[in-house]
């Protein structure tokens, strides 16, 4: 009797090792987030700085930015909103990088010449964090947009900033 449960515990310890391993944790998974900055920065290749915006904590490798930026450039919805799509945040920045021309960089800047690049360290009007991504992106830009043109924003989504 000893050996059953024993190896019918191994086997659901087992199982849900595997089942856990397979599946994305919830906080990994991409949150839909939806802003609007103080001038047009679409295509310029953001940066997180620290919270007291001193220094750039992190920034795109160049294998994140495609030739012309198509693939991570934010998605324009109506009224000014972006849809991200890079993975900005409270605390990013924008640089004088366009993502073409970073793309194509001969290697990565180091942090100074980032901070050196800074247009405005406070660029963002507002930010919605709209929850997890779900759904194709046409559905879901429509929805944003519709969220946008009845002022539902704050009512759908958290606001950020």
């Amino acid at each position: 009797m000893m050996k059953k449960i024993t190896g019918f515990s191994v086997a659901v310890l087992l199982l849900n090792t595997f089942v856990t391993a397979q599946t994305k944790p919830v906080s990994a998974l991409p949150h839909i987030i939806v802003y609007k900055t103080k001038k047009d920065y679409r295509n310029r290749v953001a940066v997180v700085l620290s919270t007291d915006k001193k220094q750039v904590e992190s920034y795109p490798d160049q294998s994140d930015i495609k030739t012309g930026g198509a693939g991570a450039l934010p998605v324009l919805l109506h009224k000014g909103y972006l849809l991200d799509r890079r993975g900005v945040g409270i605390n990013s920045a924008f640089t004088n990088y366009t993502y073409k021309e970073y793309s194509t960089l001969k290697e990565l800047p180091s942090p100074a010449e980032f901070m050196s690049r800074i247009t405005d360290k406070n660029p963002m009007v507002a930010m919605y964090d709209c929850g997890l991504k779900r759904g194709q992106d046409t559905a879901l830009v429509k929805q944003l947009n519709d969220w946008i043109d009845h002022r539902e924003l704050d009512k759908k989504c958290r606001r950020v900033k």
